[in-house]
This record gives C-alpha cells, structure tokens and sequence, in this order.
C-alpha cells in the first residue's frame, strides 16, 4: 500500500463516488471540514444538486447506471485526474463493492470505508455468519450455499430439501452477495424448493455478478434492527445505539427510528458485547452496521452493512455524533473524535423515507422546519426526478424528548411538507405515523401488509 492511501494526515479533496441526497450529505459534510470534493454525475443527473455544490464535478457516462455509477474506472480515473486523494463511496451503487475499494487503493487513493478484505468477507453473507458465531452473537439457523447458480460449493436439490427440513418449513432464501430483496425467497413447502432456489440463484446473479445463495428458518413476525458501530481500525469501537427499520415494504425500508421500541437494555448490552471484539478483530475501519431479527426478547444475527446506512441521521440524532465526519476522521487520519467510552444517548428520533412515485419535474417544494427537524434530499424547485435510479428522492429526520413526542413532531412536519409536480408517498407516511398499531410501538416486519389491507380496504 502506498503512502498516500495510509489513514494517517489530513487529505485535501474527496471525490464523491455517488449522486443524489447521500452526495449532498457527504459535500455538506466535507465543507465544514474545509475539504474540497469532486462530484461525478451521469448526463441525466447534470442539474442534480450535488454536482450544484461540489467544488468540481465531472460526467462519467449516460444515465444507466451500468454506464455511469458503476463503472468503476470512470470514476477512479475522474478521482485521479481532479487530483483527489480519496473516494467517498456512499450508499448503493459501488459503497459495498470489495473490487472497487481494492482498486481505489491501488491507484493510491483512500477509500473511505472498510480494507476491501473485510467488505468480501462481510458481503459474503454465509462467511459474515459464521464470523458472528465466532463472537457468541446469535445467528438463525440456517445452511451453507444451495442450489448450482452460485460461484461456492453447492448442494444438490434433493441435499436442500432435506436440509429445509431439519430447519422446518417456512425457510427463507437469501442471496450470499446481497440484500435489499433481491435473490431473496420465501418458501413454505418442499415441492417448491428447488424451483425458487434456481429463481433466487439467477436474480442474485443478476444483481451481485453472484449466483450464490443460501437458506434459513424463516421468522413470521420479527423486528428488523441493527447497531450503528464507527471504528478507527485501531482498536477504538464506537457503539451509537440501535435503530428500528421495522416498517418495511416488500423488504425496503420505509421508516427508522432510535432508539427501538422493542429493544430492552438487556439485549441492547449483548448486541454490543459481541459487536464490539467482532469490529476489533477485523480492524474495522469506518462507518458500519449489524443487522439483527428480533423476536420477543431474542436476537438473530442476519448481516453487516459495511458501509453508512440512509437512516443514520436518527443515530446522529440521538447521540448528538456527526457520522459521515467521523466515518471520513476514521479512514483518512486513522482516528476518530468521539469517545466510545463516553457516548451518550439521548431522546427519540424517527425517519421517513419520502419516495417519488412517478418521475417529472418538482413545481412546487416547501420544507418543514421547527426545532428537532431535518430534512435531507438532493431536490429543489423546478428540478427533475429522473426514472432511472432509486425511489428515494428525500428523508425527513425528526427528534424529540422520547417517542410520544417525536411521532407528534413528525405528524406536524409532514403535514407541512409539501411537493408537487409528482406523485409521493407523503400521504401513507401521514396515515402510517398516525395508525394506532404504529403509535403503540409493537409491531412485525409483517404489520405494513396489513396496513395495506386496511388502506385498500378503504378503513
């Protein structure tokens, strides 16, 4: 590794390997840290914002995003030719990819996040589970790879159904190489279970360039919640409580909040207990997460993001740490600011993801404001939302003295958030946070099917 790639002086200029309101973010964040960023941007994203605030910014390619944001050369070579010495990764896209953080660093350019052995081990969610298991931190039962479509040893269709039957049927297929749902199944009875172990195969080798998948028991009505961790790859692990993605739609997340409703103090002390040596052990650097099933008083390992999440601004709430600026602290200097021994968590906060549902251009824009509101998005009046990248146009980020008061502040800050133009889901976002089943606080991953039920149902 060259000197220039060592964690250890202030760099000067990042390049931003990524676009909407993650880049802005990150620009922000880099500003007042008095570093100068680079932006890349597809033709289709001239006019976004984040190209608007970069002190430079360069096109890498059309609006595909296999022809732009994933072209991973386009964006070392526009790194190197702006005289950047390291490459903010966000989310999506390249931010988990251990090719690309392995040829940042050989062109001699930091990549802000983990060493690109650690994000292969972690992507590989079989291994990534077995590593958990290491550190006594409970894992699903499940099995190692199945079905003939993946890059690792595989099992024959008859070996997969008797393995599914010594989990017990429901069982859940996941793609090894990733999440977000796709390559991801879920099966109820042995006649099914090679047909959707090839379907989840080939959709895995779709989306990661691995067909690779596995199996495990599959929980009906679990929590979804996963540990914020920051780590200096020097020993220092920073643990900034949990946060509660619950509300889910066909397994994208909807709304997060810190703390969760449905974590005891208890299990939130195991949860790190085993976190914290698993980050130390493999010299974990930057900003990353453990996601967790949570069924009654019991945890599940399920998967590390190595990477920032889109809903740390509510971790950043709640324990009052700017995390991109230790996240880009922990890879360029090698050290972070904060104290892990001194974190201290305090309040509620809770996120909505504002979705476009339709593309066009935004006529009309009007941002809630008010103590305890933030509002994160790449978009303004008169912009367009193009078709061709994630729903997700905005985040709207509340915070309060517990939840009672948080839940109120967000009804009132969506109510005042206003876009036009085209279509959103600001009014499910009301009707969510004013369902009584929300209020409550206890809830399942499988609740919001159920709200849609109701909302269909015209009750």
């Amino acid at each position: 590794m060259s000197s220039k790639n060592k964690p250890n002086e202030k760099v000067k200029r990042i390049l931003v390997a990524n676009r909407g309101e993650i880049a802005v973010r990150v620009i922000r964040c880099c500003r007042e840290m008095g570093i100068e960023t680079v932006a890349v941007y597809s033709e289709a994203d001239r006019d976004n914002l984040h190209v608007r605030l970069a002190d430079k910014a360069v096109c890498i390619g059309p609006a595909p995003s296999s022809q732009s944001y994933l072209k991973m050369e386009s964006i070392v070579m526009a790194a190197m030719h702006t005289n950047c010495e390291a490459v903010h990764p966000g989310v999506g896209f390249l931010s988990e990819n251990a090719s690309f953080a392995r040829l940042v660093r050989d062109n001699g350019l930091i990549f802000i996040g983990p060493d690109p052995d650690v994000i292969a081990l972690l992507g590989d969610k079989v291994k990534a589970r077995e590593t958990a298991q290491r550190f006594g931190l409970p894992v699903t039962p499940g099995t190692g790879a199945v079905g003939e479509n993946g890059k690792g040893a595989a099992c024959s269709a008859e070996k997969a159904i008797e393995e599914a039957n010594k989990l017990g049927f429901p069982v859940i297929i996941k793609a090894a190489a990733g999440g977000g749902g796709k390559g991801m199944r879920i099966v109820r009875k042995s006649e099914d279970l090679a047909e959707n172990i090839n379907l989840a195969g080939r959709e895995a080798q779709s989306n990661f360039a691995d067909g690779t998948v596995f199996m495990e028991k599959y929980l009906e009505n679990p929590r979804h919640v996963e540990l914020q961790v920051l780590a200096d790859g020097n020993g220092s692990v920073a643990i900034l409580g949990e946060r509660d993605c619950t509300v889910q739609k066909n397994h994208q997340k909807l709304i997060e909040e810190s703390p969760s409703p449905g974590v005891t103090d208890k299990m939130r002390k195991a949860m790190a207990a085993g976190a914290v040596p698993m980050f130390k052990e493999l010299k974990y650097r930057g900003a990353g997460t453990i996601e967790f099933l949570v069924e009654g008083e019991s945890f599940y390992f399920m998967e590390v993001n190595a990477r920032v999440q889109v809903e740390h601004p509510v971790s950043e709430f709640t324990a009052g740490i700017d995390i991109i600026r230790e996240q880009i602290l922990a890879c360029t200097e090698g050290r972070m600011e904060i104290n892990p021994d001194k974190i201290h968590l305090d309040g509620w906060s809770i996120e909505c993801r504002i979705n476009a549902l339709t593309p066009g251009k935004i006529t009309r824009l009007e941002i809630p404001g008010g103590p305890g509101v933030r509002f994160d998005s790449f978009i303004y009046n008169g912009c367009s939302v193009s078709p061709h990248y994630d729903s997700m146009i905005a985040k709207l980020i509340v915070y309060d003295i517990d939840r009672k008061h948080a839940v109120s502040r967000m009804n009132r800050a969506l109510r005042e958030l206003v876009i036009e133009g085209i279509k959103t889901n600001i009014d499910t976002q009301k009707r969510v946070i004013n369902h009584p089943v929300f209020n409550s606080g206890v809830f399942t991953t499988a609740w919001y099917s159920d709200f849609e039920k109701e909302t269909d149902n015209g009750r």
